[in-house]
């Protein structure tokens, strides 16, 4: 409906004045209308004329040329015009669909990306769960999404990580990690990070140890060693995270990843690459290293190839970008990583678009914040002393059991989920586990009570009269408008999702539904009332799109709590 009216705007403007603007149309507030325009305010900067004047002109075509979709077209303030739409267009409007917008395009989701051989933190736990939205956000708007899970098995992390390993097993002794259970393994492999981590940075010798270790991790790479004891060791721990990452995914009710894509995979096309194009002039030596000059390019300089010949995370990147360009030639990739590598991908986009300016071109990188717990605790996992991603998990459940509400898993992951999406991408997160629980207030368990209330109340009914249809016969009362109205806006808050890919609209557009829906059951009687199956249907039509929203967030619907 907006496009159409957009449209009919367009062309009364063209034929009026004989000029072409981007029309848009906006939501006023309800008493004015149901769209308005300030077409004819930036007309009068083209035209040279009263705004007010001009309104006027094109206010008495609209009403012609949008006399079966609009009841009343008025002008307010400077020039400002406002349509409100006819009963059966505004049913109308309420059953459209969220645009096709990327359809036939191919999109790459990237995004959760933990690192073997470390815990999965909190950071991780957010940039999975809100992948996981825009994944299907983007799919919603008719895109093959392709979701893909990017994880550095190799680097100086595994180094620490396998050095320490080897100090708690005496040696290269494979055998002895039978006797770590099963369930205490993430634990564990973080425990052991950690250690390495600390003896890096306080010992030289264990540095210098670390640094070896690192190296033969590259080496049983491009040898294909699997049998070594050393091997042994790294590629039974390796699976162990692996294993805990799918374990937690399943928990989390994400939908499947369909590739994942370790560092060691994309390393060997990231060190030809940069190799390549540093005899080309691309990338530079400095001091024994391989850099990028980033200062020309408005940046700051990073070393892709450090002075030990050794690839850094940039070049795995840049092998990473090209393999994703090869396998999929992408009409979009969607990166999602914390605030803090903003800048380090700049850099090392801005590489890849001297030789390869589509892929570069085509990626769009979101970044987040830091996610703290209420009380202003926050993640560093490389000291061991930050919130893991089941820290997370277990503060809602225990949140929930405080309250005495419904505590079950689905209720639990619709109090994160909600909690991490309705916050606009891009700043802190601050989680606090008795809001994001609360069946009251701006959570993902009230929407999901909010959306069983409403069934509950069409589950009572007789069966619907078919012959009972939205685009009424009989005048809507102004509670009913209200209502079908907010139900209108559903479509449009995705678009704009997708537009922008951030969930953080649907989420203020369900809970702003939710409360027009609650103040219209408080003052109108839908069962016993002569209204009773036009009611009932906008009961149904209400729960239906609050499904939906919630669909697109991952949420599950329940039709009782």
């Amino acid at each position: 409906m907006k496009q159409e009216l957009e449209q009919a705007v367009f062309r009364s403007v063209s034929e009026a004045f004989g000029v072409q603007t981007n029309i848009e149309l906006s939501r006023p507030d309800a008493k004015f209308g149901d769209y308005a325009t300030n077409a004819a305010l930036q007309l009068s900067k083209q035209l040279g004329r009263n705004p007010r004047e001009i309104a006027e002109e094109l206010a008495a075509l609209l009403r012609t040329e949008l006399a079966e979709t609009v009841a009343e077209v008025t002008i307010a303030g400077p020039g400002f015009i406002n349509l409100k739409l006819t009963d059966a267009a505004l049913a109308k409007a309420a059953q459209a669909t969220p645009a096709q917008s990327l359809a036939g395009q191919t999109v790459i989701a990237e995004y959760s990306d933990p690192n073997p051989f470390k815990p999965l933190h909190a950071g991780h736990l957010y940039t999975t769960l809100v992948g996981d939205t825009i994944a299907r956000l983007v799919e919603n708007a008719g895109a093959h999404v392709v979701r893909i899970n990017y994880g550095g098995d190799v680097g100086l992390h595994a180094g620490k990580s396998l050095w320490s390993i080897l100090q708690f097993l005496g040696g290269e002794v494979p055998e002895k990690l039978a006797a770590v259970p099963e369930v205490d393994r993430p634990a564990w492999l973080g425990s052991r990070y950690v250690e390495g981590n600390t003896a890096y940075e306080t010992d030289e010798a264990a540095k210098a140890a670390i640094v070896e270790t690192n190296k033969r991790i590259y080496e049983i790479h491009a040898s294909g060693d699997h049998d070594s004891a050393f091997a042994q060791i790294y590629w039974t721990t390796r699976q162990w995270s692996y294993d805990y990452f799918a374990v937690l995914y399943n928990q989390l009710q994400v939908t499947p990843f369909d590739r994942y894509i370790p560092e060691s995979e994309v390393t060997p096309l990231g060190l030809e690459t940069v190799k390549a194009q540093l005899a080309r002039g691309v990338y530079q030596e400095s001091d024994g290293a391989v850099i990028f000059d980033g200062e020309a390019v408005g940046l700051h300089t990073r070393v892709f190839i450090n002075s030990a010949g050794l690839p850094t995370y940039e070049t795995k990147d840049v092998g990473l970008l090209l393999t994703k360009w090869r396998d999929y030639h992408f009409d979009t990739s969607i990166v999602i990583t914390a605030n803090e590598q903003a800048q380090y991908m700049q850099v090392m986009l801005a590489s890849v678009a001297q030789f390869e300016p589509e892929p570069a071109r085509r990626t769009h990188h979101l970044t987040h914040g830091i996610v703290k717990m209420q009380g202003g605790v926050k993640i560093s996992s490389r000291k061991g002393n930050g919130i893991t991603a089941l820290e997370i998990l277990e503060s809602a459940r225990q949140a929930g059991a405080a309250t005495g509400n419904n505590s079950s898993e689905e209720t639990i992951l619709a109090a994160i989920k909600y909690a991490f999406a309705k916050n606009r991408i891009g700043g802190d997160i601050v989680y606090d586990p008795k809001e994001s629980i609360a069946l009251e207030g701006n959570s993902g368990p009230y929407l999901q009570y909010a959306h069983a209330r409403a069934r509950s109340i069409v589950a009572k009914a007789p069966q619907a009269d078919p012959t009972t249809d939205l685009t009424v016969a009989q005048q809507l009362q102004p509670d009913e408008r209200t209502l079908l109205r907010k139900i209108s806006e559903y479509a449009e808050a995705v678009d704009k999702g997708v537009a922008e890919l951030m969930p953080h609209y649907i989420c203020t557009y369900l809970y702003e539904l939710a409360q027009t829906f609650n103040r219209f059951y408080e003052k109108n009687r839908v069962m016993g009332d002569d209204r009773q199956a036009l009611r009932l249907q906008l009961v149904e039509h209400y729960a239906d799109t609050l499904k939906a929203g919630l669909e697109i967030l991952g949420i599950s619907a329940p039709d009782r709590m």
